[in-house]
């Protein structure tokens, strides 16, 4: 059974209640491509009126984050997946709908077929853009993560 992007927002309901609340959605997944969306709102917002920096990161997470279940779930291995670490730039403030758009779905194959075949975990770093409306920039989020048979 594949992954929708209504089965995983109502997984964000019960199982991460805070990126549900703050507004945090998929919009579509596919085989090579993510994308979330966070409109700013007063629960989400941080002093300077514009979308806090953790909730941009758990959208941005997500949309990185989706694939790799989407891509454990095709394998039908027991594989554990987890972020090791994280980077972010921020360029412009966070208003109005931010769309977060992660498009290596193709390189967790590689790491996924790495990790049966051998036994030991594997890392893999993956990108993440969150635009405006207008289609500028707001912040890029990198998310490095290990995968490792159960």
């Amino acid at each position: 059974m594949k992954l929708s992007p209504s089965k995983i927002n109502t997984f964000l309901l019960f199982k991460l209640p805070s990126a549900y609340f703050t507004g945090v959605r998929v919009k579509s997944i596919s085989e090579t491509t993510c994308i979330t969306s966070v409109k700013h709102k007063w629960i989400n917002q941080n002093p300077f009126k514009s979308i806090f920096w953790a909730v941009q990161g758990m959208a941005a997470e997500l949309s990185t984050g989706a694939l790799v279940m989407a891509k454990i779930r095709e394998s039908n291995k027991n594989i554990s997946m987890l972020v090791a670490n994280n980077r972010a730039t921020f360029s412009k403030k966070a208003r109005g709908r931010i769309e977060f758009t992660c498009i290596e779905g193709a390189l967790i194959n590689q790491a996924i077929e790495k990790t049966i075949a051998t036994g030991e975990g594997q890392t893999i770093w993956m990108k993440s853009e969150g635009k405006d409306t207008a289609g500028d920039k707001v912040s890029t989020f990198e998310f490095e993560w290990t995968l490792k048979l159960k």
